[in-house]
């Protein structure tokens, strides 16, 4: 089952064991997808050896042919694997912080910033770019729920930019599996020093509850909100 594939079973396992994970995780998604990886690679071998053959640059070829098939091969299994794993979390509560948590650069990553009882979730990410806020959910929810936690942010932003996202099928929000790209290209408005003093004054703002790592299992529940104290 998809479900047995997971960030924790991954960074347990050795390298060998964390690509048969993965293999077995696009398998189960794609069928085509390992015998195109293993065909592409194949045929770029022959057709450099067949063109070494006719040409007499066989002792050239070869190792080139070995080495370009090997790595298109990567490339190929790279992809399909990102979008078989995007498409297993497809849905699931928690889906985009697992995304924003597994994004390169200098990402400082808070899962769940705000939340409601009905499981709608706003995600925070702080890079070059500026704020990036992230909710999943119903979206009529999250419109609020986002505009809230933006005037939030902003009272400790200060003139830095803030970008909106809401990750879902629905109209208007954007696919899991495009998240990532999307934000990867936003332009990069800060310095390194301006993103470690953000970072500080976000500090003040406590999120409202933490969120495991990754996707929750279907079913779960939101916790409870304590209740604050009266003296």
């Amino acid at each position: 089952m998809v479900d047995n594939y997971n960030a924790d079973d991954l960074a347990k396992a050795g390298r060998l064991k964390q690509i048969r994970l993965v293999a077995g995780l696009v398998n189960q998604q794609d069928r085509k997808a390992l015998p195109i990886v293993f065909g592409s690679a194949v045929g770029i071998i022959v057709v450099c050896v067949l063109v070494g053959l006719f040409t007499g640059t066989l002792a050239f070829l070869i190792p080139l042919g070995v080495l370009v098939g090997v790595l298109a091969g990567m490339i190929l299994f790279g992809r399909f694997a990102q979008a078989a794993q995007f498409k297993a979390i497809e849905g699931q509560p928690g889906a985009a912080a697992a995304v924003l948590q597994s994004m390169r650069g200098n990402w400082t990553v808070t899962p769940a910033v705000t939340a409601n009882r009905n499981m709608d979730v706003v995600h925070r990410a702080v890079g070059r770019a500026g704020v990036v806020l992230v909710g999943e959910g119903v979206p009529a929810r999250l419109t609020g729920l986002m505009a809230a936690e933006k005037k939030k942010t902003a009272r400790v932003a200060h003139e830095v930019p803030i970008f909106e996202f809401q990750v879902g099928n629905a109209e208007g929000q954007i696919p899991v599996k495009r998240l990532q790209r999307k934000i990867m290209r936003l332009p990069r408005n800060l310095r390194p020093a301006a993103v470690s003093d953000l970072n500080y004054r976000l500090k003040a703002l406590q999120p409202s509850l933490q969120m495991p790592k990754g996707p929750m299992p279907k079913g779960a529940r939101m916790p409870k909100m304590p209740r604050p104290k009266v003296r």
